[in-house]
């Protein structure tokens, strides 16, 4: 253990290897006093060292501070922070709590983790809120991790690639291959997902957006299944516990800091492929809750100071549906969750962040959504964040929504118009025609006005937070009793059709329409401009049974089935095949919106579209591409099928079927190169609820 301390530097935060020992630093404005704690193994309750911190030399500023030689890597740690208990004024400070290091980047001990003994208040008490609970929590609080351990990036670099060339994957790093039909060798962690990069490069994908891995505790849900009265689990990972420590779980080997490494393998092994890392982080909150949450770290610390409070400052003010809100724009939050960033970035290598409930990051200590809020102009303007993808969930649980107008033009955001007005076309809604083409064209009806264009839109027709495609074909209803809520969470407005069941289905005919209808949606993301997001599993049909907020699903409800590849292989082909051909056609994937040169929208009979008659379904779009070549697109909403109307295709060509969703496989979709001509010029039948791509190609001889 130690054999020197010394007053230390208030600079920079969190801990720092320094002249052969360790600098340790912490804000806190309103503490009175600060202790540092040394343990030996994560669920000691007794430090094996503890230093207190004397403010005439230990401090500077707001920033407490103090150097400590011997500390080795993997050493644990932890900080009481003493201060005024009045709940009414925002303070909340309590000794007894033993409190993480915001800055720290691994926790250990996390396994088993129950939050009972870190709440700050008595539950006996009839005052719960304004109570004070003298139990110390510390042999059943994970400790911090000091990390020093190098790592040989071995020459990595991010691909950096154009938003022109993205084709996003959001999947779970635990649920992608812990399932034992994953047959990776450590499932469920960072290196089970290294594993299956060949499957992710044989799809095409070129990037990876991952559900959170901010450390947080899969023990904080209290309830379980009442189907199976299996123990829920906290399994998207949606309540960070910190904004820079690497999830434990998800290494193979636990914590103790070789979380972080795995994750750097898993990094440098993605980019060796061209394959870009994008992090879904959640700064709008914490893990914390509400003012009866446990105290872990940043309530504890200077709670009036992280967190937006009412007016009785007791409560504080939930625009996330969590309990609570980080006080984003306050300058020193601020700070913190710039530098997290930073670390992301410069030191775990990731290429870009999407963030969770990004309206949140928005509003001001009181609130109130921001017109240029300093935080979100901070990250798009950073210059050591401008070659980092960012992108906002424009909207959060207080009310707003921002889509087409979040922030600064860097900020691409996921169009949540795209989802929903894709999914009512398919599904046959009245209405939807002109606002389907403007979803196909980029959404200029949404970007344009704020200086944005097609690649500031990320499209998805699913996401962890809903249907998968197969469900969003299978169930009218949600089917979230399995979480414990009486099926009263998760969103009802789904937009989905079942096709004449509800859930599984041996129907042949209903299984037809099915496949047909998730070809259609799969067909119109890929061919949209923006940036298509594909949510994990949907390749092969992935399903939840119906569950569309799985959040505390942590087991086969949520883990991929790999089985469903081997018998959905057709589709993944497909899914394939149509991000080749979004690869392969450029006009389908630029940065700006469609010229009239280049697009002409056509009705089954060739003329012009009846944009105002509600009851239209069926449209066509005509792509010149340039060079005697061209692209044409037809959609089929209807239940009965109908002869379209061909444009010519440019001089000296015909036109080739490139996909067509209502053949069967292998003719749903060809090879670039082998497309089949299409011998009648003047008209196509366009099956039932169906899409095609033409392509004009030079006639063969």
């Amino acid at each position: 253990m130690p054999t020197e301390v010394r007053p230390g530097l208030p600079l920079p935060m969190g801990t720092h290897a320094r002249e052969g020992g360790v600098n340790f630093a912490l804000f806190s404005r309103h503490a009175t006093r600060v202790r540092l704690e040394f343990f030996d193994l994560p669920a000691d309750a007794q430090p094996s060292l503890a230093i207190d911190l004397d403010p005439s030399r230990h401090r500077t500023g707001d920033i407490w501070h103090v150097w400590v030689s011997g500390i080795r890597h993997g050493q644990l740690y932890g900080y009481r922070v003493d201060g005024p208990h009045q709940p009414w004024i925002g303070h909340r400070f309590n000794f007894h709590k033993l409190l993480l290091d915001p800055c720290a980047k691994a926790l250990s001990g996390t396994s088993g983790w129950d939050f009972e003994a870190a709440r700050g208040y008595d539950p006996s008490a009839a005052e719960r809120d304004l109570s004070f609970s003298e139990i110390d929590d510390a042999g059943t609080t994970p400790k911090c991790v000091f990390t020093d351990e190098p790592f040989d990036w071995q020459g990595d670099r991010p691909p950096n690639r154009p938003w022109t060339e993205t084709v996003i994957y959001e999947t779970h790093v635990r649920g992608f291959t812990i399932d034992p039909s994953s047959g990776v060798t450590h499932p469920g962690t960072y290196r089970g997902l290294v594993e299956k990069i060949p499957y992710l490069n044989e799809l095409g994908i070129t990037a990876v957006e991952l559900m959170p891995v901010q450390e947080f505790n899969e023990n904080q849900i209290k309830g379980i299944d009442p189907g199976t009265a299996r123990p829920l689990r906290n399994y998207w990972g949606y309540d960070p516990l910190l904004f820079l420590a690497v999830k434990a779980s998800y290494g193979s080997a636990g914590g103790m800091g070789g979380q972080l490494t795995e994750f750097k393998e898993m990094v440098r092994a993605l980019h060796r492929t061209g394959i870009e890392v994008i992090l879904d982080v959640v700064f709008n909150h914490t893990a914390e809750g509400d003012e009866l949450g446990p105290t872990l770290c940043f309530r504890g610390i200077d709670n009036a100071i992280f967190y937006t409070l009412e007016s009785d400052q007791r409560y504080y003010k939930d625009y996330t549906g969590t309990g609570n809100t980080v006080n984003a724009n306050h300058p020193v939050v601020r700070a913190h969750i710039l530098a997290a960033l930073f670390y992301w970035v410069k030191e775990m290598h990731v290429d870009g962040f999407r963030f969770d409930l990004a309206s949140a990051l928005g509003r001001d200590g009181t609130g109130k959504l921001l017109e240029k809020a300093p935080l979100l102009e901070q990250i798009a303007e950073d210059p050591a964040l401008r070659d980092v993808k960012i992108i906002a969930e424009a909207w959060d649980s207080g009310g707003a929504y921002e889509v087409g107008r979040f922030s600064e033009p860097r900020w691409a955001e996921w169009n949540g118009e795209f989802r929903d007005d894709v999914r009512r076309y398919w599904r046959g809604d009245e209405g939807m025609l002109g606002r389907f083409a403007s979803r196909i064209c980029g959404s200029s009806d949404l970007y344009a006005h704020s200086g944005k264009g097609p690649e500031s839109s990320i499209n998805f027709v699913t996401c962890h937070d809903g249907f998968t495609l197969n469900d969003l074909v299978s169930y009218v209803s949600k089917e979230n009793t399995p979480n414990g809520e009486g099926n009263l969470d998760g969103t009802h407005h789904n937009f989905s059709a079942n096709h004449g069941i509800e859930g599984e289905t041996t129907d042949a005919g209903i299984e037809v329409v099915r496949k047909r209808q998730i070809k259609n949606f799969l067909l119109t993301l890929f061919i949209s401009r923006g940036v298509p997001m594909l949510l994990g599993g949907d390749e092969f049909r992935r399903t939840q049974q119906g569950n569309n907020n799985a959040y505390a699903q942590d087991n086969e409800t949520s883990w991929y089935d790999w089985p469903l590849l081997a018998r959905n292989r057709d589709l993944f082909r497909f899914t394939q095949g149509l991000i080749a051909l979004r690869q392969a056609h450029p006009i389908l994937r630029r940065e700006q919106f469609y010229s009239d040169a280049e697009v002409r929208w056509l009705d089954p009979h060739g003329g012009l579209p009846n944009w105002k008659n509600p009851r239209e379904k069926r449209l066509a779009c005509l792509l010149d591409e340039g060079k005697a070549t061209a692209l044409c697109l037809l959609f089929n909403a209807e239940v009965t099928a109908i002869g379209f109307a061909l444009p010519p295709a440019p001089p000296g060509t015909l036109w080739h079927v490139a996909a067509d969703t209502s053949a069967e496989t292998p003719h749903d979709l060809h090879a670039p190169g082998e497309e089949p001509p299409w011998k009648d010029s003047q008209a196509y039948p366009l099956g039932s609820r169906s899409s095609v791509i033409l392509l004009a190609r030079p006639a063969t001889p």
